[in-house]
C-alpha cells in the first residue's frame, strides 16, 4: 500500500502519521506542491498537510490542488486533511473558508458533537479534549458531511465526509520538532496570540503522546477500510 502526502511548506510534514504508516508497512510519498506540483494519483490514502497560506489565495497551484482533492473525495478515497488541508477539503466540497475571530495556537480544548461521540475514530475520546492548533481561518460544514468537534473560536474543528475522509483543523501528527519549526517560521503568529514559543511548547509536549495515539487510530481505521 502507498500513502501520498501533500505538503505546502517544508516545515509542516506528516509527523506521527508517517510513523503510524511505517509500522503498518505502508510507503509514503511526499510532494511539496508549490514547488513539485501534484502527484499523478492520490495513492491508497491521501494526507493533505498545513501551511501558512490561505485556500482563498489566487496562486494557480491552490486551484489545481482543490480540484485534485475534490476528485479524490468524490472517488471515495481515504483522505486526511490537517489544518490548511481541512480547509482545502471544505472548499473542495463547496463550503466557505473565512477568517476566524482570533488565532488558535497551541493546546486548545475541543468538544465532540453528538455525532462525534459515535464516530469510529473519535468516539472513544472524552467529550472535551485538547488538541494542538495553529490557524486563523475557519470553515462552514460542507454539504453531506458529519460535524465531529468544535471549539469556542471555531465551531467546526473536525468533520467527516462519508466513512473514509476526515477534515481536522487541528494537528494530531505534531511532534516536538514541528512545534519548534512553527514557532520559528511563524513567530509573528505567536506574538499576535499573546504567547511565547516556550509557553506553546511547554504546554504541548506532555500531551503529544495522546495526540499521536489518536493519529495512529485514525490511520489504522482508514487503512482497515481500504482493504
Amino acid at each position: 500500500m502507498r500513502a501520498v502526502c501533500l505538503q505546502h511548506v517544508p516545515f509542516e510534514g506528516s509527523g506521527a502519521f508517517a510513523k503510524a504508516l511505517a509500522k503498518r508497512g505502508v510507503s509514503l510519498d511526499s510532494y511539496l506542491v508549490p514547488k513539485d506540483g501534484l502527484p499523478q494519483d492520490a495513492g491508497d490514502l491521501l494526507i493533505v498537510m498545513g501551511g501558512p497560506m490561505s485556500v482563498n489565495d489566487p496562486d494557480p497551484w491552490i486551484a489545481e490542488e482543490t480540484v485534485f482533492i475534490r476528485s479524490s473525495l468524490l472517488a471515495n478515497k481515504p483522505v486526511i486533511g490537517v489544518c490548511l488541508g481541512s480547509q482545502f477539503m471544505a472548499k473542495a466540497l463547496g463550503a466557505t473558508v473565512r477568517s476566524g475571530k482570533a488565532l488558535e495556537i497551541g493546546m486548545t480544548p475541543v468538544r465532540l458533537t453528538d455525532k462525534g461521540k459515535n464516530d469510529p475514530v473519535f468516539g472513544d475520546c472524552p467529550e472535551t479534549f485538547s488538541v494542538f492548533e495553529w490557524h486563523g481561518e475557519i470553515f462552514d460544514l460542507p454539504n453531506d458531511c458529519v460535524p465531529l468537534a468544535g471549539s469556542d473560536i471555531a465551531p467546526l474543528q473536525a468533520f467527516r465526509y462519508g466513512e473514509r475522509a476526515y477534515g481536522l483543523l487541528f494537528h494530531l501528527e505534531m511532534e516536538e520538532g514541528g512545534i519548534d519549526s512553527l514557532c520559528r517560521e511563524c513567530a509573528p503568529d505567536v506574538t499576535k496570540a499573546g504567547l511565547t514559543a516556550q509557553q506553546v511548547k511547554t504546554t504541548a509536549l506532555p500531551q503529544l503522546p495522546q495526540l499521536h495515539h489518536m493519529a495512529d487510530r485514525l490511520i489504522g481505521h482508514l487503512l482497515t477500510r481500504t482493504r
